[in-house]
């Protein structure tokens, strides 16, 4: 208990850190979810708190905040959801996934091919790149559906290997997709984008004035009650659905009550549900920075090297393709950021990198994506083993 303690301890100090030096000093041009993940990987890695949480080592916090605090960010940040706007915006997200979700099996074939992996990784060298196009598509769920198909899991160096890389890789590219609508901006054809670039310097992008509220304790025990509440009606949901021969996610059911709710005139005048959703979504974050085991990587010796050349090539070729069509095609920045984002890290890490951006519009598209993301992740992962990567490479 003592250690679960300090480690939440830890993890809510630098949330605080980072939104006090957003506010205070010169890293307001960084963000604080950048702040969060880069100020919680150091952390993790000078060996302060945990760099991962395995069955063998468990750490109630990081499992505790994926299961439950993650679900219910998302269930309190869906609670403003315009869905005017979202109609706007849904056609290109989802085109803009979907090319996403072609590029990374390009980009996965690619990366193996140049590292030559059926000589450098070995006979599982499909297995592997099935596993990562499954996870850069929908997330760990599928990344686990193929190791478990392919049995990798058996292969201990091999499977560890892939979570320690895939887990870097991701932080890495949830920090890009951060920063590059940022940079890109002065580049980019598209109005919006024109018209957003003023706001890059200021509140809109950062959050700081949005994610302020004045709460009272009324306030407070609606909000959580209502969120605790819809997230066990969703997991109930799930399970009866399930025993019927229906699997349906849990989180797009609970999409679908915060939605519903949020279509009433009184969820408007909740207050709290940005603030809470926002709190969530950086200790998210920081657990995402946490799980960047550097150390690990480096223990992997010349595999490890080979695995980091693989998924960075991998994914590099996903945002190559997907910013380069969005360039082509003047699609907005902000758009093609959140879903390479679905993609490679996820919905909840998407809908952190909508907020950032100052997009509300893109919340419940970025959830939706990342959802659709993990119904196509297993057969992609499949398709990339078992048909792709042998006739490319044998």
């Amino acid at each position: 208990m003592s250690a679960s303690l300090f480690v939440a301890a830890v993890l809510c100090g630098l949330v605080a850190l980072s939104e006090w030096l957003v506010r205070k000093t010169p890293a307001r041009h960084i963000g604080s979810a950048l702040l969060v993940i880069l100020l919680t990987a150091v952390v993790a890695n000078l060996g302060l708190i945990p760099t991962g949480s395995t069955a063998e080592a468990p750490v109630p916090v990081y499992d505790g905040i994926f299961s439950i605090l993650a679900p219910l960010s998302i269930f309190w940040l869906l609670l403003g959801v315009d869905l005017r706007a979202v109609l706007r915006a849904g056609p290109a997200v989802v085109g803009m996934f979907l090319i996403g979700t072609a590029a990374t099996a390009v980009g996965v074939l690619v990366g193996m091919w140049v590292v030559k992996g059926p000589e450098t990784i070995g006979p599982s060298f499909n297995a592997l790149g099935g596993m990562f196009a499954g996870t850069y598509t929908g997330g760990s769920l599928n990344f686990n559906a193929v190791a478990i198909g392919y049995r990798v899991m058996e292969d201990g160096p091999l499977f560890a290997g892939a979570v320690a890389v895939d887990n870097i890789v991701t932080t890495v590219w949830i920090m890009a997709t951060l920063a590059l609508p940022r940079l890109l901006i002065p580049f980019w054809p598209t109005r919006t984008a024109a018209a957003d670039a003023p706001a890059a310097a200021e509140g809109p992008l950062l959050g700081i004035e949005d994610d302020t509220e004045t709460l009272h304790p009324l306030d407070l025990g609606l909000i959580l009650g209502l969120g605790l509440g819809a997230l066990w009606v969703s997991e109930w949901a799930a399970g009866a659905l399930a025993a019927a021969g229906m699997a349906v996610p849990g989180i797009l059911i609970l999409t679908v009550v915060a939605l519903v709710i949020a279509q009433f005139p009184i969820a408007a005048r909740l207050k709290g549900a940005r603030l809470l959703g926002m709190v969530g979504v950086y200790l998210f974050l920081a657990v995402v920075g946490a799980f960047c085991d550097v150390v690990a990587l480096r223990g992997l010796g010349s595999l490890g090297m080979t695995l980091l050349a693989f998924t960075s090539i991998a994914v590099a070729v996903h945002g190559l393709v997907v910013f380069g069509v969005a360039r082509v095609f003047r699609v907005d920045l902000a758009i093609a950021a959140v879903t390479s984002q679905a993609n490679v890290g996820g919905g909840t890490s998407a809908l952190a990198l909508a907020r950032s951006l100052g997009r509300d519009d893109l919340v419940l598209p970025a959830v939706l994506v990342g959802s659709l993301g993990t119904a196509l992740g297993t057969f992609v992962g499949f398709w990339v083993a078992g048909v792709a990567l042998p006739l490319l490479l044998g």
